[in-house]
């Protein structure tokens, strides 16, 4: 599991650190996404699944870190 952001879209919610506070957090100046571990371990998958899915603004998707074309 790879994350991927779209920080020009993001709204700022902080959906996302709050379902998945160890892999994502927020910027101190505008409040967009951060995301602290781009290939978490399995023990956050289901945190980054609830995240992705409760993302108002869509902007985090998942993607397969053993796939070499998502370098």
């Amino acid at each position: 599991m790879k994350v991927r952001v779209e920080e020009d879209a993001c709204v700022a919610s902080g959906m996302c650190a709050y379902l998945a506070p160890e892999v994502f957090d927020q910027r101190d100046d505008d409040g967009v996404v951060v995301v602290l571990q781009e290939a978490p371990g399995e023990d956050q998958h289901e945190a980054v699944w609830d995240a992705v899915r409760n993302c108002p603004a869509q902007v985090l998707s998942l993607a397969d870190a053993d796939d070499p074309a998502e370098g």
